[in-house]
């Protein structure tokens, strides 16, 4: 409980506590939140900590008021912020556009900052801005990504990366598992293994029932070769391995619909259907496994590249991330989109929200 404007207690439920990184504050992050936080839709209902450095946010404020037809700023001067201490000439070196060593180390401190806060029981959940992975391994963070880091600080060896959107057309909700994630292509068909595959299975079913409620849900799991390899013509992994690990699956899984494995390039069909509003879709499923990073992401972003959330799943708490990147190319020109960072804090909420609820019952 807290107490609002008016003096009257309020419940936490209604008001998760949010921390929000500013990402790599040479990139889009700052703009973003700024854009965010002036929605009252968001201000108003949630209770949020800017992670970060207010004068990196009052900067881009100032220069952000200089141009023309922007869309509205929330003023950093109002807002809760949790500065976090940066080295003298870490900061002098951070340039809006550039990514760099000290925009990397920055960002980096965000992380640790927010994670250790949100383990200690501060923040319900965390939002995280865009970082570039260079310029992490440029200030000596060899992380393949912000998902990683996030596992390793929270002492949790099964998680994964959930993207989630949901259709500004049908309110049709889309989410997809990736199996694997920022590997090289050469490297999937041997990193996936039966025992990968249900981990995963494992993690989206839980997700399933804790964040959203669904209990007896249908999942498509996508074929790896072209036509799931056509009965070996094209491919021997869904022949030696995938289809008799599906069928295991079934069998001990009952409960569940499991589809598949489906050939790649028809799986997405439903789900466009069900995204725009074909009438004629049938049933389209509670969540899609793809097998590796652009099997996934290339129909997500095709559909939802303006509102998709990537979801951190396994986590002891709530973790979500606009999908989208630091966009150094028009770091501070004022035309970044901030629909993705708003459909990540309200899902946070969301999923933070349906876990409380949870716990009640």
């Amino acid at each position: 409980m807290y107490e609002n404007n008016q003096g009257n207690l309020v419940s936490k439920e209604n008001h998760p506590r949010l921390a929000l990184t500013l990402g790599d504050p040479a990139g889009i992050g700052p703009e973003v939140i700024l854009k965010a936080l002036a929605d009252p839709e968001i201000s108003k209902k949630y209770d949020i900590t800017v992670v970060g450095n207010r004068d990196l946010l009052a900067q881009t404020y100032h220069e952000l008021n200089l141009t023309e037809n922007l869309a509205p700023l929330v003023n950093p001067e109002v807002l809760s912020v949790s500065n976090v201490q940066l080295d003298g000439k870490i900061r002098g070196e951070i340039i809006p556009g550039i990514g760099n060593v000290a925009s990397g180390a920055a960002s980096f401190a965000y992380m640790e900052y927010a994670i250790a806060q949100t383990l200690a029981g501060k923040f319900d959940g965390i939002v995280t801005g865009p970082i570039a992975k260079s310029a992490w391994k440029a200030a000596g963070y060899n992380y393949p990504g912000q998902t990683e880091l996030l596992a390793q600080k929270s002492g949790v060896d099964r998680f994964g990366m959930l993207f989630v959107a949901r259709s500004p057309h049908t309110n049709w909700t889309l989410r997809t598992l990736l199996a694997t994630t920022h590997i090289p292509l050469r490297q999937v068909a041997d990193t996936l293994t039966p025992q990968l595959l249900t981990q995963k299975l494992d993690l989206l079913v839980e997700c399933l029932e804790k964040d959203f409620g669904i209990h007896r849900g249908r999942i498509a799991i996508a074929g790896l070769n072209p036509h799931s390899g056509e009965q070996g013509q094209l491919g021997h992994e869904e022949q030696d391995w995938l289809i008799p690990w599906l069928e295991q699956e079934r069998q001990k899984r009952p409960q569940l619909q499991l589809d598949g494995p489906i050939p790649p390039d028809t799986m997405w069909v439903k789900p466009g259907q069900a995204w725009y509003g074909n009438s004629l879709v049938q049933n389209p499923a509670d969540a899609y496994l793809a097998l590796y990073h652009d099997q996934g992401l290339i129909p997500v972003k095709l559909m939802a590249f303006d509102r998709a959330v990537n979801t951190s799943i396994g986590l002891p708490f709530v973790r979500t991330s606009p999908d989208h990147g630091t966009a150094f190319d028009i770091a501070g020109k004022g035309i970044a989109d901030a629909t993705s960072m708003k459909a990540a804090i309200h899902l946070a909420a969301e999923l933070v929200n349906q876990r409380l609820a949870a716990r009640k019952l």
